[in-house]
Formats: C-alpha cells, structure tokens, sequence
C-alpha cells in the first residue's frame, strides 16, 4: 500500500483556499498511485483557529469542507484534522479529530485526548478531551491515529494522568500515525524527533508524523514531517520551512521508500532531517535539558522561521510592502536584510532619520546597507521636527534640563514618520527592537516601540549578532562597520547603550535564564551572578511589562517568547 503524507501552509479560516489546496494534494496523489494520503491538525481550517471556535458558522464550515473533500475519496483514503462536535451536552461542545474519509464517506474520527495549556496553547479553552480510543481500519490494516500532543505523553510526562497509545497498543495495530500542528523553537527539532523516536521505541511500531507548515502571526510550525521505521531507521522526510508531498510504500512489516520521490528535493530533505536524528540521540527526551542550550545556537534555524514569519503575515494579510527605519545599527540592518529575503528588496524601504546626535558614519552605513541590499530609500532629517516638539512644550517644560522625555521626542517624532509614509503609500511597519530592549523597557512606547509586526522581539541582542554574521557568511551585506560598532540610540551626545544597561554579554545569560528557563534570583544568583545585578535586571524586566502589553505580535524563535506564550499581570509586585 502507497501512503502520501502532506504539509501545507494553511491560512487560518480561508476554507476556499485550505479546501482547494487539500484536493488538489488528494487529487495529485491518487494519480501517483496512493491509497491513503495524510494531512495535518486541524488542517480544514487552519491552526490554531482560538476564538473562531466559538462561531457556530465557522464549524458549519469545517463540516462543509470535509464534505467537499470527501467526494474525492472514491478510490483514495484521507486522513485529515478538524473539529467535530461533541454529541454530549456535558463537556466542552467540540473535540479536536482526526478524520478517516474513504468511498466518499466518513469512515471513523478519532478525537484528541491530550489537549495542551501551556506556553501558546489553550487547546483546553475550546475541546474537550477524547475518552474512547479506537484503531482505524483501512484496507486491513489497524492504524492507531494520534494528534499531536498525544504523542507526547510516555508514562514520564507530569502534565499528562493518560498515554493515547497506551491504550491503542492493545489493538495490535500495524503502524502509528501522529497528525501534528507543533510549532518551532530553535531547540524544538532535536526535540521532536527524540519524541518520534522514543514513541517508536516503546511500542516496537513504525510511525508516520506529519507536521504543520507555515506562519500564522507570531506562531511558526516547521514542518519537518517524516516516517520512521520499528528500527528507528527514517525512511522519508519532508522539507523544513516548506511546503511538500511524499511517498512511502507499507511492506506489511514496515516503510520502504517509494519510487516516487526520487528527486534532489526529497533527497534534500531526508539528510536535513537525519542530521538532526545525530544530534538527538546524542541529548536525552528533556524539555529541561533542552532549554539549557545556549541562545545563540542555529542561527540557520532561526533565519528559515523569521523569513517564512514575515513573508506569510505579509501575503496572509494582504500587504506586499514593508517600511523600516533604517538607523545604521545592528538591529535595524538585520530587520532590512531578512525582510529583503522575504518580500524582495525592492519592496522593502528604508528610512533614514538622523537626529542632531546622530552621527555621519551611521548614516553612511545605512546607506550602503540600503544599496547592497537593493532597497529603495529616503533620507528624512528629524531636525526641525524635533525642534518644533521643543518649541511648543517650552512654555510646560520651561528651563528643565535635558532628560529622557527630550530623548523619547526624537524616537516618537521618527514612529510619527515612518507611519505617515506607511499609511500614505501602504507599507506595514515592522518594528526592529531585540529581546534585550523589549525584557528590560529600553524602548519608546509610540517611537521605536511602533509597528505592526516584530522581528526581532524574540532574539537577544547576542543573537542578532549571531544572526547578522550568518547573514554574512557568503558574502558581506551587512557592513562589517556596523557590526563593529558600540550600540547606541543615538539620543544624546556619545550615548551607548552600556550608559543604561550591563553589558550584553553579561544581560543576556540572566535575561535567558530568567525568561526562557523561569529561574528566580536565588537560583540564578547560585549560578555565579552578582546578585545586586540580578535583582536589578529582574525589576527592570517585571517594570516593563505594561510596555510589551502594547507592542505589535512578535515572530516566536524561542521556547518562551513574550506575547501569547508569556502572560503576566503588568501590576504585580514580584521582584518589584
């Protein structure tokens, strides 16, 4: 038996194009010989849909969708995720299922028992947990059908009381099968797989574990799917950050590779992904030890998600051009380099503002990045606008000495601009700040706070530097002036972002172990930091949470990334 697995790039509730996309992949299959094609989670409308959930029309419209699909099921089976009501009156009114369509019919729906309320999910908000676990049956063979999370439960995991395939096992199936919608963190890959593998190892079972692609605002899910055999052998791969289609053929014990995918894209994507079974048999199944992994590692990773992040919030939302306030810092020129991937860099303009305090180097710098990237650009001195800020709050303000309330004038005088020429000519705005200024409120809200989506948001400012050197790995784009250069704002005369903060070197460790790992000050005191410095850093980040309350969504790279994932009450006196 031929079995295809597919990853699409959903948009969440476009039930035309998802709908569309799903039969043409059923259609191409067939016509390759398959008798069973597999789809990801709740792949009919997209993940995660959150509140759509609760619109009575917004399920008529799944249902409609797999309607639709299941008339072109004649002679192939779809296995595909969506919402199915719950015919209880008691619990939550929809689960969270897999579908077995075949002869134009439905055959079985499996629901989801493990229903994730953690980090950015809140799958428990809207689904209630599956109770009753089934093997499918299709053509003879037993397939025990899981989604997602229900994987993730091996008899180790403290969040879970029940193990999907604990239960299933007892069936004797012939194969696992795991629909998926998990989302990518720089560390998640490793992780996935010794998942996969561990699964496989327990049950003595091949598995087949297809994987979301695609960016839907903040989230990303990588893709990655992938087909391994009772001998933890992979067998077949799809690609990481695409789209893709692939075969296996089922041998009655086990997966053989089919014919079918002999061609470099597949072959491409098969070694991506046993390189990363090297490196994940050499860590253990440990979210724990997993978050240990220093910040800065897989910049390859990181680039691939924030380049398909901007590139589908652009085409999702409908806009085609993005304007950026271009300063010849680090920050700002990576923000330019991976939007120029993204959207050409011919649709990328950048704004130069150069305030009084601004320096002619960082000016020029900005203007052969624009130049070597391509980008069209405009110089717009901030000078007089500023000065007409001062002359109007002079009367208020009067002979007050220069503060930070003159600095902030500079940056909201900037976000006034950058958001007029978007408005005029239909630009989005994507914010340029970094993990270290968003943790610690270096930021101006309504200046360089502003923007309708944030790049940069989950990388520490040691990331971007990592980050900008990859980008330079074949050749030099971003000028190595500015990736030499100290940090600054460039608010004041000589100002230096070390005149507000610790160095980075030394922030960003505290502001990772803090954040990402949840440690509080004793224990990241024990781990060699000063403590007046810990304390510090923790109140400035505790103090800075109604500023993030107000940023624009940011692209999630890490395990724990502000926004959706990390949700604290902004008047808390923790640390404060």
């Amino acid at each position: 038996m031929k079995i295809a697995f597919s990853q699409l790039n959903y948009h969440i509730g476009d039930f035309e194009s998802n709908t569309r996309r799903m039969i043409e992949r059923v259609k191409e299959a067939e016509t390759r010989g398959a008798e069973l094609i597999v789809f990801t989670e709740l792949s009919v409308c997209g993940y995660p849909p959150q509140d759509f959930l609760e619109f009575n029309d917004f399920i008529n419209r799944c249902y409609a969708a797999i309607d639709q699909i299941a008339q072109h099921t004649k002679n192939i089976g779809v296995l595909l995720g969506s919402p199915v009501r719950n015919p209880d009156e008691k619990g939550k009114p929809l689960f969270n299922a897999a579908w077995l369509l075949y002869q134009e019919k439905v055959q079985a729906i499996q629901h989801k028992t493990l229903l994730p309320n953690y980090d950015v999910f809140d799958e428990y908000r809207y689904f209630e947990p599956g109770y009753a676990w089934e093997v499918m049956v299709f053509k003879g063979y037993k397939l025990a059908v899981t989604i997602c999370e229900d994987i993730w439960s091996l008899g180790d995991n403290p969040l879970y009381r029940t193990c999907p395939m604990d239960m299933l096992i007892s069936q004797e199936p012939d194969m696992m099968i795991n629909i998926s919608a998990s989302p990518f963190d720089y560390a998640r890959g490793e992780e996935r797989l010794n998942l996969v593998r561990a699964n496989v190892s327990k049950y003595q079972l091949p598995m087949l574990y297809c994987n979301a692609v695609g960016a839907q605002t903040e989230i990303i899910f990588d893709g990655g799917s992938l087909v391994m055999n009772a001998d933890q052998s992979v067998v077949q791969a799809l690609p990481f950050f695409e789209e893709g289609l692939a075969y296996v053929e089922w041998t009655g014990k086990g997966f053989a590779a089919s014919a079918v995918n002999e061609d470099a894209a597949s072959e491409a994507a098969l070694a991506r992904v046993t390189e990363r079974m090297i490196t994940a048999k050499s860590n253990e199944f440990s979210r724990t030890d997993i978050e240990k992994l220093h910040p800065e590692l897989h910049p390859d990773r990181i680039h691939d998600a924030l380049v398909l992040g901007i590139g589908d919030y652009f085409r999702k939302m409908g806009f085609s051009k993005a304007i950026i306030g271009s300063s010849g810092g680090i920050d700002s020129a990576l923000t330019l380099a991976l939007a120029s991937e993204a959207l050409g860099p011919q649709n990328v303009r950048a704004v130069l503002m150069p305030s009084p305090y601004s320096t002619e180097h960082s000016v020029a710098d900005a203007v052969e990045l624009a130049k070597r990237l391509g980008n069209p650009y405009d110089i717009v001195p901030i000078k007089e606008v500023y000065e007409a800020f001062l002359h109007t709050l002079h009367p208020i303000f009067g002979d007050l000495p220069f503060s930070l309330a003159e600095e902030n004038m500079q940056s909201r005088s900037r976000g006034n601009i950058l958001m007029s020429i978007a408005n005029k000519f239909g630009y989005i705005l994507l914010n340029t700040s970094n993990k270290s200024e968003l943790s610690t409120g270096y930021g101006t809200l309504y200046g360089d706070m502003a923007g309708g989506l944030g790049v940069l948001g989950d990388l520490y400012k040691l990331q971007v530097y990592t980050l900008s050197r990859y980008i330079n790995r074949h050749q030099e784009i971003i000028p190595q002036n500015i990736l030499e250069k100290a940090p600054s704002a460039e608010l004041r005369p000589d100002q230096k972002d070390t005149d507000s903060l610790p160095d980075y070197p030394i922030l960003d460790p505290i502001l990772y172990q803090y954040i990402e790992r949840r440690q509080g000050p004793e224990e990241i005191i024990a781990q060699g930091f000063e403590p007046a410095l810990v304390a510090r850093i923790l109140k400035m980040v505790n103090a800075a949470e109604y500023k993030r309350k107000q940023f624009c969504p940011i692209i999630r790279v890490s395990p724990k990334a502000f926004g959706v994932g990390r949700r604290l009450p902004i008047v808390a006196r923790y640390l404060g």
